[in-house]
């Protein structure tokens, strides 16, 4: 059957659609509320909530540290906090496979953003009564499944395939996930640090509000979910069956899941073991003038993602005029390198002050230096990879997939983190550095594999239209 070409003429920012602007800025606020969040969880956790006096009054504590205490043994305050922060980080990168089916299948992508925007705002709110902890956690997972692999595929599908713009266009939806993420964590994060925790979490909610509104405004610049009646000849739209090349190409992604869970695994400490360490053996003094906050420490990564991205782009452009640009693959692979050496810089400057010695905090700049690098040759790639490989009657659950790979990443960061209060840290940084170093080559293998399956999809010729569910195997 054939397919008429009905749209308009592309409307343009910058050189891309004009919807990416409308998604930059629903992801900017929406991920001020998640790392606002974020980053007041550890600290206020080990700093009030699981402490004797708080933490009994938390409805479902008993039960939730009965059951942590099954799987790693008895639990102290810092052990318990990394184990209950990992669920949360983990479950809040799982859903997302929920509901980017449930999208894909029923739905549609915009409206199970809306839903999942509402969600999490209702969450946010909730932590402000610390009896409703655990529930508001339940909130914020639910909600961020729905919210986050339906937004960042329709980044996705802004492009069509084989359309050179779509490496960058992740690269800048990146920079608007990580300047929230910086207002989130300096603002939410020093509110909740100086203030009271209760105003810290509210703005986190009042931020997911905006995030919503603004996405509701943004719905007409949005790729339809479904195709249109004026799109095809008849009233009719087939499923478009999954071919071999299509099951091939889930199966490997499928594969890829494995190593990329090893990143998160040593990545998601910055925010856990390394927001203790800074606020413990780091010496955040500047002079007798004042001193850094743990927040603002954390909030340096976000910084240098919008500042340093302008630059790993531009990189990128030189190498491609030159033929010499890295495939997708090896970039993930220098990622995973460079966040091993960030790890490697801890274990020398640790050893060099001494088990209980403080260091200064430019080492701490310096290691979120490395790792933010090593985060951009990885995680927007890793996007643009899901993007472009997966077929397209499976875009936003293979996105979920790799927004997934979290899941597993999280959870085996929470476990190695509960070991940070009794292991030596220059031990501990030396293992966090052998694990990622040892993931690089195993990415670096999927290079051929990867390549042949993205070159066919960028060669496509024909834009079918997104079918509302998942097809079944011919």
């Amino acid at each position: 059957m054939a397919i008429i070409d009905t749209a308009p003429p592309e409307k343009t920012l910058f050189g891309h659609p004009t919807g990416l602007t409308w998604l930059f800025t629903t992801e900017m606020w929406e991920r001020f509320s998640y790392y606002g969040m974020r980053v007041l969880l550890p600290i206020y956790l080990t700093g009030y909530l699981l402490l004797p006096g708080h933490a009994e009054h938390v409805i479902g504590y008993h039960t939730m540290k009965h059951f942590l205490e099954g799987i790693r043994g008895p639990l102290g305050v810092q052990p318990l906090e990394s184990m209950i922060y990992s669920l949360y980080t983990g479950f809040v990168y799982f859903t997302p496979l929920i509901g980017g089916y449930l999208a894909d299948r029923f739905f549609g992508r915009r409206y199970t953003v809306v839903i999942g925007g509402i969600l999490m705002a209702i969450g946010h709110f909730m932590m402000a009564f610390e009896n409703y902890f655990f529930f508001a956690l339940l909130f914020l997972i639910l909600g961020n499944g729905g919210f986050k692999p339906n937004i960042s595929s329709q980044v996705g599908g802004l492009y069509k395939p084989g359309d050179q713009r779509i490496d960058r266009a992740y690269s800048i939806f990146y920079v608007g996930i990580n300047l929230g993420a910086f207002l989130g964590q300096e603002f939410a994060g020093n509110i909740g640090e100086g203030l009271a925790w209760k105003y810290g979490f509210g703005s986190a909610g009042v931020a997911m509000l905006i995030g919503t509104i603004t996405y509701l405004f943004a719905m007409r610049q949005l790729p339809n979910d479904r195709p249109s009646r004026k799109q095809v000849v008849t009233a009719a739209v087939p499923r478009t069956p999954l071919t071999g090349k299509d099951w091939w190409a889930v199966v490997l992604l499928c594969l890829f899941f494995i190593p990329c869970t090893m990143f998160w695994a040593t990545y998601e400490q910055s925010g856990n073991t390394i927001e203790l360490w800074t606020r413990d053996l780091v010496d955040r003094s500047v002079g007798n003038l004042f001193t850094i906050s743990v927040t603002t420490l954390q909030s340096v990564n976000p910084v240098m993602i919008f500042t340093f991205t302008a630059g790993v782009v531009a990189l990128w452009s030189w190498q491609e005029r030159r033929g010499k640009e890295p495939s997708i693959i090896n970039k993930m692979t220098i990622g995973c390198a460079l966040i091993a050496l960030s790890y490697l810089l801890l274990a020398g400057v640790q050893y060099l002050a001494g088990p209980t010695g403080k260091v200064y905090w430019v080492w701490a700049i310096v290691y979120f230096g490395i790792l933010t690098v090593g985060e951009l040759y990885f995680s927007p790639v890793g996007l643009s990879l899901y993007a472009k490989a997966a077929p397209r009657q499976l875009g936003s659950l293979m996105m979920a997939v790799f927004l997934a790979t979290s899941f597993p990443g999280n959870l085996l960061a929470g476990y190695i983190g509960s070991y940070w209060d009794g292991m030596d840290k220059v031990r501990f940084f030396l293992m966090i550095a052998a694990i990622i170093g040892a993931t690089a080559p195993i990415i670096w293998l999927f290079n051929i594999p990867i390549r042949r399956i993205v070159n066919t999809a960028s060669d496509a010729s024909v834009v079918v239209p997104e079918a509302p569910y998942p097809a079944p195997p011919a």
